[in-house]
């Protein structure tokens, strides 16, 4: 993400063929962009935790995504990893894009910008495309369990509220 820890700013590897990439959808409807504003409300309560978790979530079922940062290549112990203030810093720093992302969900020409650049500032860090997919699905995961979360906590809620009210008796004449 643009920062001394991803790569060495060595020249980029060619990347492979990307036609067999599914195409995204080219816009979101009204209710997907208000589901992700939601979910991305639960995450940002906690989003330095989130972007550590991201991150080893990451390293664990893809540890060759860990040759791209330099300073966690080497690093075998995960649990090192999740108190490293290097992590921690790159983590808030790809959590604050997907934030800026959110907020301009409403503005898809400035999205597109936004992710244009932060493309070219990875082609300069050498972490090819091949690594986006994977980080992407965790951070979906991540506001998807964050949203179901909150779903099942406002029910809950409802729940007991409607249990702590007492029954009311037709008191009418």
């Amino acid at each position: 993400m643009g920062c001394a820890i991803s790569g060495l700013g060595l020249t980029p590897k060619p990347t492979e063929d990307t036609k067999d990439e599914e195409p995204a959808a080219k816009y979101l409807s009204e209710e997907q962009i208000e589901m992700i504003k939601e979910s991305w409300k639960v995450i940002q309560e906690d989003i330095a935790k989130v972007g550590i978790i991201m991150f080893v979530r990451l390293f664990e079922t893809h540890p060759e995504c860990k040759d791209v940062f330099f300073l966690f290549r080497d690093v075998e112990d995960l649990e090192r990893l999740r108190t490293s203030k290097e992590l921690r810093a790159h983590g808030l720093r790809v959590m604050s894009f997907i934030e800026k992302s959110v907020a301009r969900l409403d503005h898809l020409e400035r999205l597109d910008q936004l992710a244009l650049e932060l493309g070219k500032s990875h082609y300069r860090y050498n972490a090819p495309p091949k690594y986006y997919g994977a980080l992407f699905m965790y951070v979906t995961r991540i506001m998807k369990q964050g949203y179901l979360e909150e779903e099942q906590n406002k029910r809950n809620n409802l729940v007991v509220s409607s249990r702590e009210r007492p029954l009311k008796k037709n008191t009418a004449l």
